[in-house]
């Protein structure tokens, strides 16, 4: 199967979220990870990104909620900037600030090094979360894609009432949400590992 997959285990999900902060430091790429574990955003819109989309410039804070117009589905989509993201906005903006001073609001949040100006290419971003996986030795295809589908099925596990993924994910059925999560292979892979005959 060469369709992106979710990270599933919790330890393969922590060791994947750390990578970028202690073994390979890169606040950046740390951040990148997170805002794709957090928000379920596709990484078209992530990458888009602006530091004024996150941080109030006028009140001097960070923003509750990112406000965006999604670029595959044109809907209107507002999603809460969690606590972990938020801790990861501020290493990152003071790595910045520490070393190239004053960050306008609209920068772009996940800048490319070689092009200023521009954010990272999604290729660029492709490779972020690959060289992420094969460091943490993951197994299936994990890609950027592998983010926005990890937020949904950990929440589904949490107990996530099924019209809320939907919603979220902006998908017509929720069987449409359990295909795209991978929910009913890993319900039928359950079946085969728990009946031993």
């Amino acid at each position: 199967m060469n369709t992106a997959q979710p990270i599933r285990k919790g330890e393969d999900l922590q060791r994947f979220k750390e990578y970028f902060q202690s073994k390979s430091p890169n606040k950046r790429n740390y951040l990148l990870v997170i805002t794709g574990l957090n928000t379920a955003l596709r990484i078209s819109d992530i990458l888009k990104l602006r530091w004024g989309d996150v941080y109030d410039f006028k009140r001097q804070r960070y923003r509750e909620h990112l406000d965006i117009l999604e670029q595959k589905t044109d809907k209107a989509s507002l999603v809460f900037i969690n606590r972990n993201m938020k801790k990861a906005l501020m290493d990152y903006k003071d790595d910045i600030e520490k070393k190239q001073g004053r960050i306008s609001p609209d920068q772009f949040l996940f800048e490319s090094s070689s092009h200023r100006g521009r954010p990272i290419s999604r290729v660029q971003a492709f490779r972020i979360s690959k060289e992420d996986a094969d460091a943490c030795n993951l197994e299936g295809v994990i890609s950027c894609h592998s983010l926005r589908k990890t937020f949904g099925y950990h929440a589904w596990r949490q107990g996530i009432m099924p019209a809320l993924l939907m919603n979220i994910y902006n998908h017509s059925s929720f069987q449409v949400t359990v295909r795209y999560l991978g929910i009913e292979q890993d319900d039928r892979d359950n079946i085969f590992k728990n009946i031993n005959i």
